[in-house]
């Protein structure tokens, strides 16, 4: 018999002396996972990894079978994986606090709290106790926000896009919006404003420059068409240097001159003045109703410190004619954002207590001698942990950033771990390790900044010390054995 025939027989033998899928389901491993993932899951694993064997037999690349403990082996791990969860909690070291592509704002634990209480009973979401009929959802933070802002009425929607899509389809539906050229934002996600006032059915018509608009161009854009003068806060830019844009009560006399509403989007929005923190001033909701906005939308997951929503607060009137169009129904939240953001305002009662209370806040507030203090405590632990190999471990002073896509200009003075190579052998390490932290069971999410990794400790809460830790020595021990 020649090679290549000898070569098909082995491949035969091969194949005929795969277990069959009935024979390995009886088996005590199999049997236990079933206990632990159900019959269909283990079944679908068993098929895969034996598929798996059969393609590697018959392309030569397996020449022996896997005693039965290390097919089990990849079995496990097959069911262990597609059970993970995707959305994977992560330790954010990145120096931003509302990091969008992390979640944003991290709430506190009596916001969590009230979330799982919702989510595990009946609730009376739309259901009036006192009159035992059909209620409104939006009166559970309705009367918070209105104490809270000093607006007449509010809505909620799913985040601040949304309310900003539902006011301009409800108020200004083939009709001319005013907005000034220099605040034509974009956000995350190309989210442009022109495209959002043309997808709802409003025509955008722009007025001054991109640095200097003047209360004259308003004026003289508004026609039989103006639905409404439109103010939006650049949150993510600043433009600089021979600039002038009109101020939020002049707009607003002149929109109510010419019987049209005024309305401003904040984007991000707080409910407090930030300055009294010694952060950067942001213009909150109270201060653009009192200048005499009619309609004011800002988020619930960036400054506010809640879950994601989008909040339309302002006239009454102009609240419920949005209320009443169509769409709102399909912008609508449930259940688990409204008690999130009803326990989150609820703090907002206590304003004294905010900065212990409110897990944005007190990251923000953290103080650089602070952070300083906890990076010089966890050094030598890590400088331990990564001993023996060429890198080095020291602390820098860096600045945080308080938002990704809102705020992403203003910094506040921090300190971070710094790991760079004292090689090209090391420089490749501090690549590796900064895959390896990502592919963690808790992924650590630092960044580079001039070929070093650093760890900005800002958002490091004491809680997941220890876990960030355990992670450091996991990928350390891996590079070691890498290197031996």
């Amino acid at each position: 018999m020649d090679s290549k025939n000898v070569a098909r027989a082995s491949v035969k033998d091969l194949l005929a002396q795969l277990p069959s899928v009935d024979k390995l389901i009886q088996t005590a491993p199999y049997q236990n996972a079933i206990d632990q993932y159900g019959r269909e899951e283990v079944l679908r694993a068993i098929r895969h990894a034996l598929q798996a064997k059969r393609e590697a037999i018959q392309a030569q690349t397996l020449l022996d079978l896997p005693v039965p403990e290390q097919f089990y082996e990849e079995v496990a791990s097959e069911l262990s994986r597609r059970a993970a969860p995707k959305l994977k909690q992560v330790i954010n070291l990145t120096g931003t606090v509302l990091h969008t592509n992390l979640g944003r704002a991290v709430m506190p634990p009596v916001v969590v709290e009230a979330i799982a209480a919702a989510a595990a009973q009946p609730c009376a979401l739309e259901y009036d106790l006192g009159e035992g009929k059909r209620g409104d959802r939006d009166e559970i933070v309705e009367e918070l926000l209105c104490e809270i802002t000093g607006a007449e009425a509010a809505t909620i929607v799913n985040n601040n896009a949304a309310a900003v899509f539902l006011l301009l389809h409800a108020l200004g539906l083939r009709k001319e919006v005013i907005v000034s050229r220099g605040e034509l934002v974009e956000i995350g996600g190309s989210f442009r404003i022109p495209d959002i006032m043309m997808r709802a059915g409003a025509k955008l018509k722009e007025v001054g420059t991109t640095n200097r608009t003047h209360a004259k161009d308003f004026v003289e854009a508004i026609g039989p068409k103006t639905s409404m003068i439109m103010k939006i806060h650049t949150s993510n830019y600043a433009i600089a240097g021979f600039t002038h844009s009109v101020p939020e009560a002049e707009l607003a006399e002149i929109a109510h001159q010419h019987q049209l509403p005024f309305v401003v989007d904040l984007g991000s929005g707080t409910l407090v003045d930030m300055a009294q923190f010694n952060l950067p001033a942001e213009p909150t909701p109270q201060e653009a109703l009192q200048a005499g906005a009619d309609l004011v939308t800002f988020s619930g997951d960036k400054l506010l410190g809640g879950p994601q929503a989008g909040i339309l607060v302002g006239r009454k009137d102009l609240i419920q004619k949005i209320k009443k169009n169509p769409l709102k129904r399909v912008l609508r939240v449930g259940k688990i954002t409204l008690a999130g953001l009803e326990a989150v305002l609820q703090l907002y009662r206590d304003p004294a207590r905010l900065p212990q209370r409110l897990t944005v806040l007190q990251l923000l507030t953290r103080t650089q001698a602070a952070i300083q203090l906890q990076t010089e405590q966890v050094l030598p632990q890590i400088q331990k942990i990564f001993a023996g190999l060429p890198l080095q471990i020291s602390t820098r002073a860096v600045l945080s950033q308080i938002g990704s896509g809102s705020l992403p200009i203003e910094r506040l003075p921090s300190v971070a771990i710094a790991i760079e190579g004292q090689d090209k052998t090391g420089e490749k390490l501090v690549t590796r390790m900064e895959r390896l932290l990502r592919a963690g069971q808790v992924p650590v999410i630092g960044r580079f900044q001039e070929k070093a990794l650093l760890f900005d400790l800002r958002c490091l809460q004491d809680e997941h010390q220890v876990t960030w830790l355990a992670m450091l020595e996991a990928v350390a021990s891996r590079l070691k054995k890498a290197k031996s």
